[in-house]
């Protein structure tokens, strides 16, 4: 069952989802070579915990840490551990915070220093491909048009688009209905409604769309063990269109990037 959020809740979500922002844009300028995962994990619970929220991962299922940290060919899921980052590599960080009593949940893939110009054009598609995806999600639209727009995008590029792993519902509870896949049919599946509030969440790999688990229980990883991309954001329908709760903003402040990827979804200008 889909859960309606009235805009009072949309806005204390919008609250929980920009903790999770601002923390991403911290972690920004210490993504480099020599630091490890386990650090920024500690930095990142640290952060969460001064602005007056809980980090939405730890504990979460029994996750051991604040963030998932997924390098290389991880895609999702990844355990932050003691290894050092090293120049060319890239890392899916995924991070949630609970605020409000809400869920915030918001990845972003750094590159460390330089890297390929392969891996940045697997970068640049999947996160295009997440705004192709939002601009589906409107009143009326369903949830295979999503989909569908996303593996389009992705698979005209020769990626494999990830099918075991999807977005999902967001609010008091990590995932809500509906599911989200990054593949599907036009017309198929729930249909959108004001008020829902979603995590979207394009999980592509240059090359085969399958994957594998490690032993831990939590690493996901491309069976080819070729990289893989993710890119995600919490979004309300309002007024009928998406609109965005988080933003990549403060990741482009720290890393001197200018953007207008956003602006087609907010009513009014992000304040930082």
């Amino acid at each position: 069952m889909i859960i309606q959020k009235s805009k009072e809740e949309i806005e204390l979500m919008r609250e929980a989802a920009l903790v999770v922002s601002k923390t991403l844009g911290m972690l920004a300028s210490e993504v480099k070579p020599g630091v490890t995962t386990l650090y920024l994990d500690k930095l990142a619970e640290e952060f969460i915990r001064d602005h007056q929220a809980i980090p939405g991962f730890l504990g979460l299922y029994d996750f051991p840490n604040t963030l998932c940290m997924s390098p290389n060919a991880q895609i999702v899921h990844g355990i932050p551990n003691d290894t050092p980052l090293i120049e060319g590599d890239i890392i899916s960080i995924d991070c949630g915070a609970i605020k409000n009593e809400y869920y915030g949940d918001h990845a972003y893939t750094f590159a460390v220093g330089e890297i390929k110009p392969e891996v940045e054009k697997l970068l640049r598609i999947t996160k295009e491909s997440l705004y192709v995806g939002i601009r589906e999600l409107k009143v009326g639209k369903r949830v295979g048009d999503v989909g569908f727009a996303i593996q389009q995008y992705c698979e005209a590029q020769g990626y494999g688009v990830v099918r075991e792993l999807v977005g999902h519902g967001l609010g008091k509870t990590m995932h809500e209905d509906p599911e989200m896949p990054n593949y599907g049919r036009r017309g198929r599946g729930k249909k959108f409604v004001e008020g829902m509030t979603v995590a979207i969440e394009p999980m592509i790999n240059m090359g085969t769309k399958n994957i594998e688990q490690l032993k831990d229980g939590w690493t996901i990883l491309t069976k080819d063990r070729k990289p893989s991309a993710h890119f995600e954001h919490d979004v309300a329908i309002v007024n009928g269109k998406p609109e965005l709760l988080s933003t990549f903003a403060y990741i482009y402040k720290a890393l001197g990037i200018e953007s207008n990827e956003e602006d087609e979804f907010r009513e009014k200008d992000l304040v930082l």
